[in-house]
């Protein structure tokens, strides 16, 4: 089957020092010398992934612009075709000029994540690798970079494709004594495919525990800042921002709705909601927000109670401590620059954690503050516990959930006497889903999904 050449611009949207117009394919290297004039006597470039300096002309042989153009050619290329990349200047204008060059000699428009996507089908990565692309595109620190980037090298793929190899071995081993039973194969015992079985389970169950951790990396923790009215709530937004985001102001009630912002602390990406002060209120606009902040609390992976140090607690305070018994929290007594009328010993009756005492307004306590956060979201181990074999994905953490399910199938069949038939059922059923989570044997609708995900020219 003829495949197409593909082109599209491969840098951002926008004005930019250097453009880069990007080509894969088998007529790749012949289009690029239809509109590539090597400058003075250089010859067209024929060995690989070397710059070749020139300029960009039209049919009619005025120059579009000067640029470098880069040949890589198969099978040591990203998608292992034939590529040709032409570094421009990076105006919108000359690179879409340049683009319909390409395509109006024969090249095809890209579709978004197509070149990552040859790259897979043509066996360079497999899918979670693919996935890792779009995964250190999208990084919002460097711990998700670094997560992203160890993906991308084939740390997770290894240790999945290593216990598909067990289960694969196991399985051949079984349906071998099941159809050749007049040879002379060895027969595997209970004990031994029950131990194998089991030390499956628990590299699978493993790389479970970890997809938190990758979670958080990749998505993020939506964080709600909740509290009484008027407490320094959006003060607190605005410190951890360094920025004046939300608007601060001495009456109660002035936040009405829920404002979003993101920031990184210690490695980690807090998707914060400032809400509105949650007490009771005749207002109908104000109820509306106090509505909105439940919602928010309710859905928080992470709430932030702020409580106002100079007042005492009060029913509103009261009421929303107790909710925090549900929720993984942080409690922060704000406004410790003023004189304090808060009772401590009286907020541990319906709270058990201990504060910590900030001053939004002065920056006190802040630091002690982030500490905490960091702590609450990843635990004692910090982020040197992260591992290099990161399950980032909800994809990834299904597929292992649904192996370790066929698996424990599998040992209770076992268990029960069962022929060994039923066994290798589950046993299969455990290494298809691994199958699934590199692109083994993943159906063509997950592989279009995946690469919807990408823009155009990745």
């Amino acid at each position: 089957m003829a495949v197409d050449t593909i082109a599209a611009i491969s840098t951002a949207l926008g004005e930019g020092g250097i453009g880069i117009v990007r080509m894969s394919g088998p007529r790749a290297v012949e289009i690029a010398k239809g509109i590539f004039k090597p400058a003075g006597n250089t010859l067209w470039p024929t060995n690989s992934h070397r710059l070749t300096y020139g300029h960009i002309v039209n049919p009619s042989g005025a120059v579009i612009d000067e640029v470098l153009v880069a040949v890589m050619r198969a099978p040591h290329s990203y998608t292992t075709e034939d590529i040709v990349e032409i570094n421009s200047h990076g105006g919108m204008v000359v690179m879409q000029q340049i683009l319909d060059l390409l395509l109006g000699h024969g090249a095809r428009l890209a579709e978004p994540g197509e070149f990552t996507k040859r790259a897979f089908l043509n066996g360079r990565i497999d899918l979670v690798q693919a996935e890792a692309v779009i995964d250190l595109i999208r990084a919002k620190s460097d711990a998700a970079a670094k997560a992203a980037s160890s993906q991308l090298q084939g740390y997770l793929s290894r240790e999945i494709k290593e216990i598909w190899r067990r289960l694969i071995e196991v399985l051949a081993h079984m349906e071998a004594m099941l159809d050749f039973p007049e040879d002379d194969i060895e027969e595997l015992s209970t004990d031994t495919i029950s131990r194998e079985i089991i030390g499956c389970q628990v590299q699978v169950r493993e790389l479970i525990k970890r997809s938190r951790q990758g979670k958080i990396l990749r998505e993020g923790v939506y964080t709600a800042i909740v509290g009484p009215p008027n407490v320094g709530k959006s003060s607190l937004l605005n410190a951890l921002l360094q920025d004046d985001r939300a608007i601060v102001s001495p009456y109660a009630g002035t936040t009405r709705d829920v404002i979003e912002e993101s920031v990184t602390i210690g490695g980690i990406v807090l998707r914060i909601a400032d809400t509105a002060g949650i007490r009771r209120t005749e207002d109908e606009v104000e109820q509306l927000g106090v509505s909105r902040s439940r919602v928010a609390l309710s859905e928080a992976e992470l709430v932030l109670c702020v409580l106002d140090g100079t007042c005492e607690l009060g029913a509103d305070g009261i009421e929303l401590v107790r909710l925090l018994r549900e929720k993984p929290h942080v409690l922060i007594i704000n406004k410790i620059d003023l004189p304090q009328r808060l009772d401590s010993a009286m907020l541990k009756q319906y709270v058990a954690s201990t504060p910590v005492k900030i001053s939004a307004l002065t920056g006190e306590g802040l630091e002690q503050l982030r500490q905490e956060i960091h702590a609450r979201v990843w635990g004692k181990t910090g982020m040197d516990g992260v591992s290099e074999a990161m399950v980032m994905r909800v994809r990834h953490r299904e597929d292992l959930e649904e192996c370790l399910k066929r698996l424990t199938d599998a040992l209770d069949t076992l268990e029960q006497g069962l022929p060994i038939d039923f066994i290798t059922i589950d046993v299969r059923g455990a290494a298809e889903a691994l199958g699934r989570i590199t692109g083994e044997n993943v159906a063509d609708e997950v592989i279009e999904q995946v690469f919807a995900e990408f823009c155009v020219g990745k």
